[in-house]
């Protein structure tokens, strides 16, 4: 039976997940890529990238390819997608990604403007959710069968769904960094009090990665 599950989820020391300021230069926020230095050199994201991948395994690329494997779904809200705030002005903006997104999978976007599905090259449906986190996690999980359904994020997205208790796994990749201000994950959040305990803590050095589940 397939989780509901945060992975990969890089936050800084000081809790925070995203740089302030996000936008069309800087998808992440200011400083934002600072927390994902333990990503870029993994295998997956090489990947991504059409870069050649070899050599053994690092903790760091284990940890990414877990992430990445066995979701049959994913939930993202607005920001994730992209800059564009408020009503769709057009068609034209289909993700950060270009033609062919990372996810192949039905990818369910939080919003509060409706907009068509929009089909992507390699498996990738984006679907746009306009009635709340529960009915897209209900429309994911339908759509990820006996596959998990992976919370991607932002981190305001992430929040709301741990503290509506609706989700079975978490994977933080902190980093050694503090950022001070941007959008903080674990500000308020009583992680203990959800149900949540660690797992599995591994450090390696660009990030200490931490399993939370219930």
């Amino acid at each position: 039976m397939g989780k509901v599950r945060i992975a990969g989820f890089s936050v800084s020391l000081d809790g925070f997940g995203a740089g302030a300021e996000q936008s069309l230069n800087d998808p992440l926020g200011k400083r934002g890529p600072e927390l994902m230095q333990w990503f870029f050199p993994t295998k997956v994201f090489r990947a991504m990238q059409g870069q050649e991948v070899s050599g053994e395994d690092t903790a760091d690329d284990i940890f990414a390819r877990r992430a990445m494997e066995g979701n049959g779904a994913w939930i993202l809200g607005r920001n994730m997608f992209g800059p564009v705030r408020g009503p769709w002005p057009d068609d034209s903006w289909k993700g950060w990604w270009g033609e062919e997104p990372p996810y192949h999978v039905p990818t369910f976007v939080l919003t509060h403007h409706a907009r068509d599905p929009i089909v992507m090259k390699g498996g990738t449906t984006f679907y746009f959710v306009t009635d709340g986190i529960e009915s897209a996690l209900e429309k994911a999980k339908r759509a990820a069968g006996d596959k998990h359904v992976r919370i991607g994020g932002g981190v305001s997205t992430a929040r709301q769904y741990l503290q509506a208790g609706l989700v079975d796994s978490v994977h933080l990749a902190m980093a050694p960094v503090m950022l001070g201000r941007g959008e903080n994950l674990l500000a308020g959040l009583d992680l203990p009090s959800l149900g949540f305990s660690v797992k599995e803590h591994v450090a390696t050095e660009a990030a200490t990665h931490v399993v939370l589940e219930r």
